[in-house]
């Protein structure tokens, strides 16, 4: 399962005083400097937002679309003295987000992806199958859920999406035993669908719960986190100033995969065309800065086991103005959510 980026919980009054995974090689990499404007574009339990703010006299934009973070982090803007400001949105308009807080550019920007640890713990929210809740898992609040997913999906679809998204070997049959069960009732719980799951993948003693593959996938595939990340990337690349850094922690190898391939492109000058002028030609916009990834040290994983997938990248905005670049491929080909939920009755068998 796609690892936590928090490490600590919500409490009474505010905000746990939480490390977060890779926490100080991220404001390291950050490159933090007095008056600098940085944007944290998701905040979470607000760790990385504090530590910046620890760290030097700047000012930070802080991004999320889950409304119970932006609830629990009024008491750290609150604290901060109007050095912080926390804005209920999705990180792919982080560009936007900058703009309306008054700042056309800014000097860093860091993404700490993934589900946080308050989200899984929260059996309202059906994130985790560790405790029975509604079959949820929306990051935000105006999207469909995932038992809308699983009862209007095709046993053809639930597979693709199971597969890639969950890196899941046994998809078809897990596909298969979805749609039986909901010719008999609607799958509206987390027990319910990881029940079904576990009667299909048989887990060995010591592995991950046969259920987690698929709950990844369906929560990914909700809150089309991927293409988020990747239009999020762009929006950072807008709105980097020329010696901005941009730092990314991924959980997971398909958010890694997209953060090193958008890196490594725009870190080389775009290949000349026949079609294209040749003013037109792109200059390598980023200078990377992690030729291999940042991994957490035994000690991190020891303190808290969810970071033992984390992989932070980093790299520096350089000043070559951006020209379009073809990013369709970052993100893997499947079903549209909206053409799934909007159909009528269940899916196609």
């Amino acid at each position: 399962m796609m690892a936590s980026r928090d490490s600590g919980d919500a409490v009474a009054g505010g905000l746990a005083r939480h490390i977060p995974v890779l926490g100080p090689a991220t404001v390291e990499f950050l490159n933090l400097h007095a008056g600098g404007v940085y944007v944290d574009a998701t905040f979470g339990a607000g760790g990385h937002s504090r530590a910046i703010l620890a760290a030097a006299n700047c000012k930070v934009i802080a991004i999320d679309r889950d409304q119970d973070a932006i609830t629990r982090g009024a008491d750290l803007v609150s604290s901060a003295g109007g050095r912080l400001v926390l804005v209920e949105d999705k990180f792919s308009n982080l560009q936007a987000v900058a703009r309306g807080c008054g700042y056309d550019a800014v000097d860093g920007v860091v993404f700490d992806l993934g589900v946080s640890s308050m989200q899984l713990d929260e059996a309202a929210r059906g994130f985790s199958f560790r405790h029975d809740g509604p079959l949820d898992m929306r990051m935000g609040r105006a999207a469909p859920t995932a038992a809308d997913v699983v009862a209007l999906a095709s046993e053809r679809e639930l597979a693709a999406i199971i597969a890639t998204l969950g890196e899941e070997r046994h998809a078809r049959s897990i596909a298969r035993a979805i749609v039986a069960a909901r010719r008999t009732a609607p799958i509206d719980t987390t027990r319910a669908l990881a029940e079904i799951v576990a009667g299909i993948v048989h887990a060995r003693a010591g592995a991950i719960h046969p259920a987690t593959r698929t709950f990844q996938a369906l929560r990914i595939f909700v809150n089309d986190e991927l293409a988020e990340l990747a239009a999020g990337l762009i929006s950072a690349e807008r709105v980097l100033k020329p010696g901005g850094r941009l730092v990314v922690v991924a959980f997971h190898s398909l958010e890694d995969r997209i953060v090193k391939s958008f890196l490594v492109e725009r870190s080389r000058p775009g290949v000349p065309s026949r079609h294209r002028p040749a003013p037109a030609q792109s200059a390598a916009t980023f200078r990377i800065l992690t030729r291999r990834p940042i991994v957490p040290s035994e000690a991190e994983i020891s303190a808290n086991p969810r970071a033992r997938s984390a992989k932070l990248r980093a790299a520096e905005r350089t000043d070559a103005a951006i020209v379009a670049r073809g990013d369709a491929r970052l993100v893997p080909q499947l079903p549209a959510l909206t053409e799934i939920i909007a159909r009528p009755g269940r899916g196609r068998e």
